[in-house]
């Protein structure tokens, strides 16, 4: 709303600038008119008597559009109106003005309506071309009959412009306001598009029953982390876990309430891990975070509190057993590499799992070692 308003306090100024422009050239040329008007064939020229008549017309348009101005700066309610208005009678002014040296001066009585145009306003349009035509209706038989003798054919064809340009006027507005329907339904369709893309991005990223990164999504994130980690240094720690005897829950109560555990276990875990750490479903009752920024002791803590958070969790589908996990988590260092952190990340997963699960273990220096030289 305040961006709109501005935008149309903008629209005021420039037309009222644009009257000034307009009345400026008025001026300049009637100067230079009267100074060479020995040397110009003109349908008519000035005479000493009537020139009062022409200064106070001058007069009354720069009185005129200063008290626009005036009214403009002095933030008045209703700036449109001021415009219209100062633009109406500026107008019929500079006809007077120039009406005696220009044929096809009517002209200027144009300017109210192309406002209309400039405001996309139709009841503005409706409004000045009704005022238009009997305006000069009461000036011609008023005025230009009577003294200037004009023909009845004139008024006439003069009246005819009047509403040909309104409907000229009027088409343009309308064909205007279709293509603004037209682009903002354009725009509201790409802005759809975008939103249905944002979504099919992520189901193609995101595990349909846990929430969490999918397998996929999982690799793309650690093959960019491990880039960071050899150009840049940065500290990163795998963490894999398994949930204990989950086949045994899943023969037992059901697949169903497997799923249950699965998202109960899922939700618990990305609600715990940190803004910079990275979980994910690797497949089946196997999730896998990745740990960034800590060091491997800050790692083992984080997993050792949420392998404690998991054990005190209540599953009253599964007969109120608690459901544990064990973890096995990996540190990287500089040329490791992918499938050695895997490997060791099992390993040491595998030693929780023989050691009595529900348990976080560390892969060793030497069985990273020894992980190595098996690759090899």
């Amino acid at each position: 709303m305040a961006n709109d308003s501005l935008s149309t306090e903008v629209w005021h100024r420039r037309i009222l600038n644009g009257y000034w422009i307009i009345v400026g050239f008025m001026l300049v040329f009637q100067v230079l008119f009267l100074l060479g008007a020995d040397h110009l064939d003109i349908k008519n020229t000035v005479h000493l008597d009537k020139a009062h008549l022409f200064i106070a017309c001058n007069t009354l348009i720069i009185l005129c559009m200063v008290a626009a101005e005036l009214r403009l700066r002095s933030n008045n309610p209703y700036p449109k109106q001021v415009v219209v208005t100062s633009g109406f009678i500026v107008s019929y002014l500079m006809y007077f003005v120039i009406e005696p040296f220009v044929d096809g001066a009517q002209m200027t009585l144009m300017m109210p309506i192309m406002v209309s145009l400039v405001y996309f306003d139709r009841k503005l349009l409706y409004t000045l071309g009704l005022i238009s035509v009997i305006f000069y209706a009461g000036v011609y038989f008023g005025l230009e009959r009577i003294i200037l003798h004009k023909p009845l054919l004139e008024f006439l064809l003069v009246e005819c412009v009047f509403i040909v340009f309104v409907l000229m006027t009027l088409a343009v507005i309308i064909r205007a306001r279709e293509v603004r329907d037209h682009l903002e339904q354009v725009s509201k369709s790409e802005q759809g598009l975008m939103v249905e893309r944002a979504i099919s991005d992520k189901l193609l990223k995101i595990d349909a029953l846990t929430g969490l990164y999918n397998h996929k999504t999982f690799h793309e994130y650690l093959d960019l982390l491990l880039e960071q980690c050899e150009s840049n240094g940065l500290r990163l720690q795998l963490a894999i876990l398994d949930i204990d005897n989950f086949k045994s829950v899943n023969d037992t109560y059901g697949h169903w309430v497997g799923d249950l555990v699965l998202k109960q276990v899922a939700a618990k875990l990305g609600g715990m891990v940190g803004l910079n750490d990275f979980a994910a479903r690797y497949g089946g009752e196997e999730f896998a975070v990745i740990f960034t920024d800590k060091s491997l002791m800050e790692a083992y803590a984080t997993v050792d509190e949420l392998r404690a958070c998991f054990e005190r969790m209540e599953h009253p589908y599964a007969g109120g057993k608690p459901v544990t996990v064990s973890i096995g988590l990996c540190n990287y260092d500089a040329g490791l590499g992918k499938e050695l952190l895997f490997r060791n990340s099992d390993g040491a997963l595998y030693k929780a799992k023989k050691g009595g699960k529900n348990r976080v273990e560390i892969a060793q220096p030497h069985q990273v070692k020894e992980n190595k030289r098996m690759l090899v």
